[in-house]
């Protein structure tokens, strides 16, 4: 291992309304500086129809952004270290969310980037709340089910998910022929931001995220890669030669995709010699930020929930312990040589902001002169959990399901929506939002509860990301929900860490991934403990919770015979 002291790392975590970046000192983890830059596009709503389930972003999004950040971290480091330490920063990683996938030509190039395609939003990277394509998994997930050979979603939790890539592929193919006839590939968000920043054009070339593509793609070592071409050509040839696109291998994060090339070099302000590692999705990635270790469930709370955790390899001879119902177990989608296995919500704190925007509607469209409305929107939901905070929890509170975009687990339905039961006339807005945040955390006690009867232990719960750093009472309400302590990171940005992490390791600052986790990871900044009283209240509010799914989902079917 080289010296650490004077080396830097970088770390990019591309969310879902921006991209955040942090330098970090190499020798102990310390912040030498970081910046948020906003997606310009994506802010004015561009290329999405939320009424149709569309959400797309443009990959112009991303690289400015990009740019924006990593220069604006740059210059704050050099200001913090008095120092320039732009030929000093080693490596970089990248995550982002997922599944976001893009169709691309031959070059590799987005289509979204080509003159044809400029405002097309089906050319444009399909962020991985979009569900257009419901449909479309319940193609795939009957034929998984019927065509005679491997169930390819058994490594999956036995559902393929409208959020994930040959969904959104096959739904696209079909529907847009202008798109279909010029797309040669498609590819992950993860990786062609890291192709593109080490100039790595030809589709075939592309390092692909193991990552992405064991949790999103099908990918697998027990079926030689990818389900078979024979497979997606029973769907549509086309999906089957896209398919042909991807080659058979798949890289761990850690793993040096390329260097910069000396253009991404000068845009950026860095050395031609940094290293680029391969990408992975956030919350895996985030998941190393926040302590992630065996036994250790790391809970990325944001707009969605991203719950990961990662154990040890079955031993030679012995079968690998299938999860249903979780978004998939992946050998070395966390840390290579582990398995690592994702859950999650597909709404938490856009749950609390389809409320807030509900209250603030009179605000935006009626004439209230006089009024800061951004202020108070800002403000609203802040409030709202004051008021919460002292109301006690009664066996006749209100109820709500999480499902206002979905279920992601246990066991994916994108079909299915949000309800409400036991309103009545004295019902108040803060007691709706206490609703809120106690159904988020019953959704988050249904995904323990699926780890643990697929045999995963949880023996440590850390809450990294916005929500968990932000809401005070729904980390509260979480750790009451589950009868668990609930350890809530110090650092803001655990994603960018994680990444910061890898990208040490890669440079051969640390031994391995979990020797610079030790070392540049931010640790715990307060820890919430469930109170007895209101964890008994809540076992038999979650009781009612799950009647009150059951209800919703068998209701939801019958609609859809």
């Amino acid at each position: 291992m080289m010296k650490k002291d004077g080396h830097y790392v970088l770390g990019a975590d591309f969310g879902s309304d921006s991209v955040r970046v942090v330098v970090l000192d190499a020798a102990d983890g310390s912040v030498a500086g970081q910046e948020v830059a906003y997606y310009p596009r994506w802010k004015t709503g561009a290329y999405c129809d939320p009424r149709s389930d569309r959400f797309r972003q443009h990959p112009k999004d991303y690289t400015e952004s990009l740019t924006l950040a990593v220069k604006g971290a740059l210059s704050q480091a050099c200001v913090n270290v008095n120092a320039d330490v732009s030929g000093k920063v080693r490596a970089i990683s990248v995550d982002t969310t997922g599944s976001t996938p893009c169709f691309a030509d031959r070059n590799g190039t987005p289509l979204a980037l080509l003159p044809e395609f400029a405002g097309e939003s089906d050319a444009m990277f399909i962020l991985w709340k979009d569900h257009s394509s419901v449909a479309e998994a319940e193609e795939i997930n009957r034929l998984c089910r019927t065509w005679g050979g491997t169930d390819f979603t058994k490594y999956m939790g036995g559902v393929y998910s409208s959020e994930w890539f040959w969904a959104k592929a096959l739904h696209t193919l079909r529907g847009n022929p202008a798109v279909a006839g010029a797309a040669y590939t498609m590819v992950e968000h993860c990786d062609w931001i890291t192709a593109a920043l080490t100039g790595t054009e030809s589709p075939e070339a592309i390092k692909r995220s193991r990552c992405a593509a064991g949790h999103k793609i099908m990918w697998h070592r027990e079926w030689g890669g990818y389900p078979p071409r024979a497979f997606f050509d029973l769907l549509d040839p086309r999906l089957g030669a896209i398919r042909d696109t991807l080659g058979s291998e798949t890289w761990t994060t850690e793993t040096v995709a390329g260097k910069l090339t000396p253009e991404w070099a000068r845009e950026l302000g860095l050395s031609g010699e940094t290293l680029v590692c391969v990408g992975a999705y956030d919350a895996h990635i985030g998941a190393v930020g926040g302590d992630a270790a065996p036994g250790t469930l790391v809970k990325s709370i944001g707009t969605s929930t991203c719950d990961i955790i990662i154990a040890e390899k079955p031993k030679a001879g012995e079968a690998e312990r299938l999860v249903p119902g979780i978004c998939g177990q992946v050998d070395g989608s966390v840390v290579a040589d582990w398995i690592g296995y994702e859950a999650g919500q597909s709404a938490y704190g856009d749950y609390y902001a389809w409320f807030r925007n509900l209250l603030a509607w009179p605000l935006k469209n009626l004439n209230v002169g006089g009024l800061d409305v951004e202020a108070l929107e800002r403000s609203l939901l802040r409030e709202l959990e004051k008021a919460a905070e002292g109301i006690e929890p009664t066996e006749t509170a209100p109820v709500a399901l999480d499902w206002v975009n979905g279920r992601r687990t246990p066991f994916a339905d994108q079909r299915l929506a949000a309800a409400i039961s036991g309103i009545k006339l004295g019902t108040d807005a803060p007691t709706l939002m206490r609703a809120l945040l106690e159904s988020t955390a019953y959704g988050a006690r249904s995904i323990i509860e699926a780890f643990e009867a697929g045999g995963v232990r949880i023996e440590r719960i850390m809450a990294i990301g916005g929500v968990a750093r932000k809401s005070l009472l729904g980390m509260q309400i979480l750790a009451d929900v589950t009868n668990r302590e609930i350890q809530v990171t110090a650092g803001d940005q655990s994603c960018a860490i994680g990444a910061a992490a890898f990208a040490a390791a890669a440079a051969g600052l640390y031994s391995d991934v979990f020797a610079a986790q030790k070392a540049l990871s931010a640790g715990t900044e307060r820890v919430h403990r469930p109170d007895p009283g209101r964890a008994a209240v809540y076992d038999k509010l979650y009781a009612k919770f799950r009647r009150l799914g059951a209800f919703i989902e068998a209701e939801t079917k019958g609609e859809t015979r």
